[in-house]
């Protein structure tokens, strides 16, 4: 069962009212800086993310710089980070292909990003929405969940839900969607248990039953 055009709205109305500049919560300095992060972040937390790159950062904040310091080197920055290893050399062909291709600069295209070593689709977008205000949707773990769970997007696979979401979402509230999804899934719409009792949209969504206040 899917929200209709209605409900769907006021969804986003009320997330806008309660969060009207919504950020991604991966730090980073430019757009290499960004790209990288977002890389890392694949089945990772974005935690685990910020508590690594301040060091890589410091030392590899340019395609040059990630190059200069090599892959032994970048590995020993994020091998707190799950998949270090594919990660370091990802980064490494993917900065070589930044400067070989690209004169060293992230493109703001998603076929081009999606050539990218390490870069898929939800990276893609990631970068395009928020490093060139591109109103992509990029869907991760948390937004394939709460839009089937609150049937805002039903979809079986992340494709069918950013496909619903683009043709159902209010251009208005395309640019911010993805992040008001992500922060709802990661600390309201929770995987486990979502706590329906301190959602603001708890009365609209079609999950049920709706889980209860602790005791």
């Amino acid at each position: 069962m899917a929200a209709d055009g209605s409900q769907v709205n006021e969804i986003f109305a009320r997330f806008q009212a309660a969060d009207p500049h919504p950020k991604t919560e991966l730090r980073y300095k430019d757009t290499f800086t960004l790209l990288v992060a977002v890389v890392l972040s694949a089945q990772a937390t974005d935690e685990s993310v910020n508590r690594a790159t301040p060091a890589l950062f410091a030392v590899a904040d340019t395609p040059q710089k990630m190059i200069a310091l090599g892959e032994a080197g970048v590995t020993d920055k994020i091998k707190t980070i799950g998949l270090y290893r594919n990660k370091a050399k990802n980064l490494i062909a993917l900065s070589k292909k930044l400067i070989e291709e690209h004169g060293g600069k992230v493109p703001a295209a998603r076929e081009a990003l999606e050539t990218l070593p390490g870069v898929g689709r939800k990276t893609a977008n990631v970068v395009l929405n928020v490093a060139f205000g591109q109103p992509t949707i990029a869907i991760d773990t948390h937004i394939f969940r709460v839009s089937n769970r609150t049937g805002l997007a039903p979809g079986k696979t992340p494709l069918i839900v950013e496909e619903t979401l683009n043709r159902v979402v209010p251009d208005r509230y395309k640019h911010n969607c993805h992040h008001w999804l992500i922060l709802h899934g990661r600390y309201v719409c929770k995987a486990r248990k979502p706590e329906c009792w301190r959602c603001i949209i708890a009365d609209i969504c079609l999950f049920e039953p709706k889980t209860a206040a602790p005791a």
